[in-house]
């Protein structure tokens, strides 16, 4: 009878990964990883609130969609804004404030509930089940943010930290989405062991694809990024999204492109380095900028070399040159689909 993966003792988990590393290349402190992002991806999406949930982003597409051969460190997650404030937003299909004024009270509602929901639903449900299944990790909460710190059975570069950052907002409602099924990459590695496995909802790559498109412009814009380092991920995945015919699909969707357009420009207003707002729905309909200039060219270098160099990147990784060919040529068939 197989036994279940995080049942076993350290060393058995270790030389069951070690056998996991040496058959796939991986390494082995990025797969000791990807186990507790599926473990927590299964747990919340057998939670009450599941329905509401959706699971987006880089590691939805590496995960759900097989998209990108990229080691996805963090989960971001959508709770239907329709969820935890009806009594603002009703059961609008994508609803926006009507007004400014609107906007900053819906904002600071939400972003006073969702940490309170995130106390009150999802770290007893993590917490549970740590204690039901014998497991042993810390949870700390950072606003909208929740960390599982794990022990780990082998380190990397520094690069990744041995935590998965389970990060959830609350400002649109994840659609378009679907349910996918996910499974622990040692898992194609490994018989005669029950590795975590997950059923979650998952936003369509479609949409992902203008979500990172216009994180990626804003970035052009302001020559940094908000989130902090780690960023050259986004990158990767539009060159990812256009090879596997995702970017053709989504630029061949205006109303799509125009919809998360306007929910940025509403909820994600930024400003460019000269002090005037990004215009995000000029950005999705003809004046889409992907690759950046001067010093913040240099720090998307810097970050994709180190991204590199801890092995984040499960493919063959192309020249930083080349990824900025790949996206100057995406960016051109965006803009001439889009005008």
């Amino acid at each position: 009878m197989a036994d279940p993966f995080l049942k076993l003792a350290d060393d058995e988990r270790r030389e069951v990964l070690s056998i996991a590393a040496a058959a796939s290349g991986r390494p082995l402190h990025l797969l000791d990883k990807d186990v507790w992002l599926v473990w927590a991806l299964d747990v919340l999406f057998r939670a009450d609130f599941a329905d509401h949930l959706v699971f987006k982003g880089g590691s939805s597409l590496s995960k759900a969609y097989r998209i990108i051969q990229r080691f996805s460190e963090d989960v971001d997650l959508t709770y239907d804004m329709r969820a935890l404030a009806p009594d603002l937003v009703g059961s609008a299909a994508e609803p926006l404030p009507p007004n400014r004024s609107e906007e900053k009270r819906w904002t600071k509602e939400i972003r006073t509930r969702l940490p309170l929901w995130i106390s009150g639903q999802v770290v007893p449900v993590l917490n549970n089940a740590l204690a039901e299944q014998g497991l042993s990790a810390e949870l700390s909460t950072d606003n909208e943010k929740v960390f599982i710190e794990y022990e780990p059975l082998a380190k990397g570069s520094g690069y990744t930290r041995p935590a998965i950052m389970l990060e959830f907002g609350a400002r649109s409602t994840g659609e378009p989405s679907e349910q996918r099924h996910v499974q622990c990459d040692a898992a194609d590695y490994v018989s005669g062991v029950i590795f975590p496995a997950a059923n979650p909802r998952v936003m369509r790559p479609e949409r992902t694809f203008w979500e990172k498109a216009t994180a990626v412009h804003v970035f052009c814009e302001q020559g940094a990024f908000r989130g902090g380092d780690h960023f050259s991920r986004h990158w990767h995945d539009l060159t990812r999204l256009d090879q596997a015919g995702i970017a053709e699909s989504a630029i061949a969707d205006p109303a799509l492109a125009m919809a998360v357009g306007r929910h940025k420009a509403v909820f994600f207003a930024e400003k460019t380095a000269g002090g005037s707002p990004v215009d995000y729905e000029t950005a999705v309909s003809g004046g889409l900028k992907l690759v950046p200039l001067g010093e913040a060219l240099k720090n998307l270098a810097t970050d994709y070399a180190e991204m590199i160099e801890d092995g984040l990147l499960l493919d063959e990784a192309e020249s930083f040159d080349h990824l900025l060919t790949k996206c100057r040529v995406l960016q051109d068939k965006a803009n001439r689909a889009n005008q």
